[in-house]
C-alpha cells in the first residue's frame, strides 16, 4: 500500500512541476542559447544526394533581434555575391544581375536541397511559434509548439530540449495535416567563445526526399552590434562589405 502510495504522489508531483514549467518562457531562452541578440556569423550548406553527389555552399550571416537576417553567399562561385534578407516573415534575394530584390517564400530554397528558406533564414522561434504543451522527460523536456501565422513553413514543431544546456537536439516538423515534413537534428555543442555555446551542425532529412540530406556547419559565430539600416532592400548588394 505504501508503495502505491509513493508511486502515486511521484507521479502528482511529477505532473505539478510539468505543468509549472512555462513553455514559452523556455523557448524565448532555448533562442537565445542558439543565437545571441545581435551576431555575425559563417556557414557552410552542404546538400547531399542520393548517390553521394555533395554540392556547397558558403555564406557570411548578419542577425539582430528575433526576426532580422541578412547573408551573401561567397561560394561557389556561381552563387557568389547574391544575397538574402528576412524580416518577419518577409524574404527576399538579390541577384546582382538582376539589379533588384526578389520576393521568395519560407517554402522556396535558395540553395535547393532539403532545407527551405525558413530554414536557412531562421528567426526566433518564440517569434513564429507559441508553446501549447510541455512534457518532461529523462533528458529534458519536449515543447508542442503551434504557429502564430499561416505563412509559417510548418504548422507545428515538436522540439526535444537537453534541460541541462537548453539547446534543442532535434525538432520534427509537421504540416497542418500532421503529415511530417522533416527532422532537424542540432549535434556537436561547440564553444565559439564569448558565452556563444551552440550546436556546431544542424542536419537535416524529410520522408518527402527520401535519400537526400543536407547539413549547415557554423564557424565564427561572434556577437555583434549592428545597425537596423543594415536590414533593408537598400543595402542587400553591400552586405559583403562588411565582412
Amino acid at each position: 500500500m505504501k508503495k502505491i502510495i509513493i508511486i502515486t504522489l511521484l507521479g502528482l508531483l511529477s505532473s505539478m512541476t510539468a505543468f509549472a514549467l512555462d513553455g514559452n518562457e523556455i523557448l524565448k531562452q532555448v533562442d537565445r542559447n542558439l543565437n545571441p541578440e545581435s551576431f555575425e556569423m559563417y556557414r557552410k550548406l552542404i546538400n547531399i544526394e542520393p548517390d553521394g553527389t555533395k554540392k556547397e555552399f558558403v555564406m557570411f550571416s548578419l542577425k539582430k533581434g528575433k526576426e532580422k537576417i541578412a547573408s551573401v553567399f561567397l561560394l561557389p562561385a556561381s552563387e557568389k555575391g547574391r544575397s538574402t534578407l528576412r524580416i518577419g516573415e518577409n524574404m527576399w534575394l538579390y541577384i546582382p544581375n538582376v539589379g533588384k530584390p526578389l520576393r521568395i517564400t519560407s517554402l522556396q530554397s535558395v540553395t535547393g536541397g532539403v532545407f527551405n528558406n525558413s530554414d536557412i533564414m531562421r528567426v526566433d522561434y518564440n517569434s513564429e511559434y507559441n508553446c501549447e504543451k510541455i512534457e518532461t522527460i529523462d533528458k529534458g523536456y519536449i515543447l508542442y509548439l503551434r504557429a502564430k501565422l499561416k505563412s509559417v513553413a510548418y504548422e507545428t514543431l515538436t522540439m526535444f530540449i537537453d534541460s541541462e544546456k537548453l539547446l534543442p537536439y532535434k525538432i520534427e516538423a509537421y504540416a497542418a495535416s500532421g503529415m511530417l515534413i522533416k527532422n532537424l537534428y542540432f549535434k556537436n555543442i561547440k564553444d565559439f567563445g564569448n558565452g556563444v555555446i551552440r550546436p556546431e551542425i544542424i542536419e537535416t532529412d524529410s520522408p518527402l526526399y527520401k535519400g537526400y540530406k543536407s547539413y549547415i556547419v557554423f564557424a565564427n559565430v561572434k556577437k555583434r552590434e549592428l545597425a537596423s539600416e543594415i536590414f533593408s532592400l537598400n543595402y542587400m548588394h553591400k552586405i559583403d562589405g562588411l565582412r
